[in-house]
């Protein structure tokens, strides 16, 4: 991204990518010692962005121009944008933000099949229409952000828990 974009920026540019870089540190560092006990509906939730998915996410703007979409909708300035972009999500990787972590998901015996028969979809279309999709995703996956922050709040409403500290509660999803 910095011989990309970044690197007309002179040293901003290292500011930026430095940035994001600790920031990436911080939450793995934050992971790893976020080891506790939690109650089991916590375990739907990761706390901030993952890495995995900052990574992909920081890289938006470049798979945007590699797609072609954005000649479709408005001319995109990336000079501005990626710089932007860099520094919300690294302000997303450090945050407490609740984000959907899928690790729980339970999938009915009789939805099986529709849901093998989608990830081949997916993943025929991902290497027919790499940077389309890979697009299209994360800005599903960058909608999803404000749907799971609320989702969060209505289990914690829910559960009537005053701290994030409590428990012996019990999985509802």
């Amino acid at each position: 991204m910095y011989f990309w974009n970044l690197q007309y920026l002179d040293k901003l540019g290292w500011f930026v990518c430095l940035t994001y870089v600790v920031c990436v540190a911080l939450r793995l560092a934050r992971f790893n010692v976020n080891s506790e006990d939690e109650p089991s509906w916590k375990d739907n939730f990761f706390e901030g962005m993952p890495s995995p998915a900052g990574g992909i996410i920081v890289l938006l703007p470049l798979i945007f121009s590699f797609s072609g979409l954005g000649e479709f909708l408005f001319k995109v300035n990336y000079d501005l944008l990626v710089p932007v972009f860099f520094i919300a999500v690294s302000i997303l990787l450090i945050s407490t933000i609740p984000t959907y972590s899928f690790k729980k998901i339970v999938i009915p015996r009789s939805m099986t099949k529709f849901l093998l028969f989608g990830m081949v979809l997916f993943f025929g279309a991902l290497l027919v229409y790499t940077f389309k999709v890979l697009a299209i995703s994360s800005l599903i996956y960058l909608s999803l952000i404000p749907i799971s922050y609320f989702h969060y709040k209505k289990i914690k409403k829910e559960k009537n828990i005053t701290s994030d500290n409590d428990e012996g509660l019990e999985d509802i999803l």
